[in-house]
């Protein structure tokens, strides 16, 4: 099939090099003329594993092309993927700009048949905006060119973005149209035949799906992590609770790891939506509202630990931090935790030094040159002349650490464990004061 992309971010890069990968053609188009520049030059701007060699392997077999012309893309494909940004409104609501933006342009340049495919995380109603926008556009022209919208929620988890497009549990296709359920099935045919998974539903109930997902998701990331802050209130230990509940098949062990909020481009964004959509009909939604307001609370809890082992003295204390981006394998730092706790020391007075695997230039680009900030280019050397270490993200390259070389580094024996990757009996063995997340008062350390 002939496929185009409106859209060369996230969503938009891995959903075209996927689809080029089992034989389609797909061209993604992009008003960022730089970025299409870096795509065409070989460069990709995000990182996620295995999209570079993926996206190399297939435009240089001539299935995947990067355009700015948005007249040639539409032409291209019959399958007309809108993939691009909805972030948040001041309101917290989604902004379409960009979407509706797009619809415009396909409406602008179409001449035959084409099926618009919403795969950005949209509003349930926003397909039928996409509508009128692109029939709004063919009455200028005065063309009566028949379509069809229908709406492709995307599931991928940043650091396994390709093995979720490519195995994931399914395809949720949102339409009532026998002509879409076929172009629809040719397009997603070979990643559907050990087991069907498509899911053919109404529009509506697809966009509502994708928030629904998010928001469940969030919800058990927030209730884990308000348990363990009656944890460490009750003596108890948030980890031995996790795993006597996840136990229960009916709960899991998915999304139940307490720590210091969760961030991103999707859940934050996608819970503030939802919130948002249930206030415009009325509805008070006070579970998803909740949801929002432990998470913003969570983001703080590393700050308030650093304030605890230090008696609330931190300016001119040099912190080193380990993980800035929101989660292992990306380098996104849309809403991670990383950024309040630096926010945080910066106006208490102290200083960061920080590492991170991926995320380092990302951190460039957000906070530019600062006489308070220090990144490191090794793991270790963010802890020169550092007063504790708080790890925010639990990359593999943080899951081992020498405890008594850790004690001798650091000005002052202090841990923060964001993550609750070690033990506190180790930690504390080797001299150091351990502060993780609901670990109870009967393992918290006190300074000596």
């Amino acid at each position: 099939m002939k496929i185009t992309i409106f859209g060369s971010g996230y969503v938009g890069l891995v959903t075209g090099a996927c689809l080029a990968d089992v034989g389609h053609r797909v061209m993604c188009v992009d008003v960022d003329e730089e970025k299409v520049a870096r795509l065409n030059a070989g460069e990709v701007p995000i990182y996620e594993p295995g999209l570079e060699e993926l996206i190399s392997k297939n435009k240089g077999a001539g299935r995947l092309e990067f355009t700015t012309d948005a007249a040639k893309a539409v032409e291209f494909g019959l399958l007309q993927f809108i993939a691009v940004g909805t972030p948040s409104d001041e309101d917290g609501s989604a902004d379409l700009k960009y979407v509706l933006k797009v619809a415009e342009t396909i409406g602008q340049h179409m001449n035959d048949y084409k099926v618009i495919v919403d795969k950005s995380t949209v509003p349930v109603g926003t397909a039928s905006k996409v509508e009128r926008t692109v029939a709004a556009e063919l009455e200028k022209r005065g063309l009566d060119q028949a379509f069809d919208v229908c709406s492709n929620p995307e599931f991928l988890k940043e650091g396994a973005a390709i093995e979720d497009f490519s195995r994931g549990s399914r395809i949720i296709i949102g339409t009532d149209s026998e002509r879409v359920r076929k172009a629809m099935s040719e397009c997603y045919g070979p990643y559907n035949r050990q087991r069907d998974k498509m899911m053919f539903m109404g529009i509506r109930s697809a966009e509502l799906t994708k928030y629904a997902a998010n928001a469940m998701l969030a919800t058990k990331i927030s209730f884990i992590n308000e348990i363990a802050n009656l944890a460490e209130r009750l003596g108890a230990d948030v980890e031995e609770v996790r795993h006597g509940i996840g136990s229960d098949p009916r709960i899991g062990y998915s999304f139940i790891y307490p720590g210091c909020g969760y961030g991103g481009s999707c859940f934050p964004k996608d819970v503030k939506a939802l919130a948002h959509t249930a206030e415009e009909i009325g509805h008070p939604a006070e579970m998803i509202k909740a949801v929002e307001r432990v998470n913003a609370r969570q983001k703080n809890k590393l700050f308030e630990k650093l304030c605890q082992a230090f008696d609330g003295q931190l300016a001119g204390k040099t912190i080193a931090v380990w993980g800035l981006a929101f989660k292992p394998n990306t380098d996104d730092m849309r809403e991670a935790p990383s950024r309040a706790l630096m926010e945080a020391l910066w106006d208490a007075g102290a200083r960061v030094q920080a590492y991170d695997p991926e995320a380092a230039d990302e951190c460039r680009r957000i906070y530019g040159e600062r006489d308070d900030l220090v990144l490191a280019e090794q793991r270790d050397d963010a802890l020169e002349g550092a007063h504790a270490l708080v790890i925010c993200t639990e990359w593999k390259a943080f899951r081992t650490i020498d405890f008594p070389e850790l004690y001798e580094k650091l000005a002052e024996p202090v841990l923060v464990d964001g993550r609750n990757l070690f033990q506190p009996d180790t930690v504390k063995a080797a001299g150091l004061a351990y502060y993780g997340i609901g670990r109870g008062d009967s393992v918290r350390p006190v300074l000596a």
